[in-house]
């Protein structure tokens, strides 16, 4: 009998690739994925196709009010605009304005819970510390430290459960994750990365993740299957 994971699932190339994973190690899984008021709700239409490319059959989607009342970041507030065109030296940068305040840590506590309600003790999570991100909560640090705390939260971990927090992608670039999916045979033609589509849902072409996107394919030598309004 298979043993069970909870993937997030965002729809986008990372966490695709990490279901991928998961999948090719032999878990039956259980996705999430949120809707938070993102600007790019599109990348849950996303989410969908994989799913039904894949089979995977219990997908459940959240409504996280947190972001969508706070605001706080471009992805969620209307009025701050998503940065465009920057370079690898301005990326590399601070943290952007495309952070999502502690987005990794309350998906991951969703995570636990439907991990602990169904059985699971592995969770997987497709968060990358390469190639400029930024994000605090796609460190290595930060996984690490949820795990420990995931095994002191809950009931099932106080009673002998050992959940495992799988990050396969952390210290992968963009062209390394692009060319362990090619292997996997990821459908990246329906996966969404773009921060800031098209009214279309066309991928805008100029948003760090659309940049990060085609540089990954780009060096990975794998054609980018991806609808770009523009490419600059």
């Amino acid at each position: 009998m298979p043993k069970s994971a909870v993937v997030l699932l965002s729809g986008g190339l990372d966490s695709t690739t990490c279901l991928a994973v998961a999948l090719d190690r032999g878990f039956e899984v259980t996705a999430l994925s949120f809707d938070y008021n993102q600007r790019h709700r599109v990348e849950l239409e996303a989410a969908r196709r994989v799913l039904e490319h894949y089979g995977v059959k219990r997908h459940f989607v959240f409504n996280v009010g947190l972001f969508r009342e706070i605001g706080g970041s471009a992805l969620t507030d209307p009025s701050l605009a998503v940065p465009q065109h920057r370079s690898a030296a301005e990326m590399g940068e601070g943290i952007p304005i495309t952070y999502v305040p502690a987005r990794n840590l309350v998906f991951l506590s969703y995570a636990l819970g439907v991990a602990e309600t169904v059985g699971a003790e592995d969770l997987f999570i497709g968060v990358n510390a390469v190639d400029y991100s930024g994000y605090p909560d796609c460190r290595p640090e930060f996984i690490r430290s949820f795990q420990e705390t995931a095994n002191l939260a809950v009931k099932a971990g106080v009673e002998g459960a050992r959940f495992k927090v799988h990050a396969p992608l952390v210290e992968l670039t963009k062209a390394d994750i692009v060319e362990l999916g090619t292997r996997l045979g990821v459908p990246y033609h329906l996966t969404h990365s773009c921060y800031a589509p098209t009214p279309a849902g066309l991928a805008c072409g100029g948003c760090d993740s659309c940049v990060l996107r085609r540089k990954g394919f780009e060096e990975a030598g794998v054609p980018d299957p991806t609808r770009y309004a523009a490419v600059a």
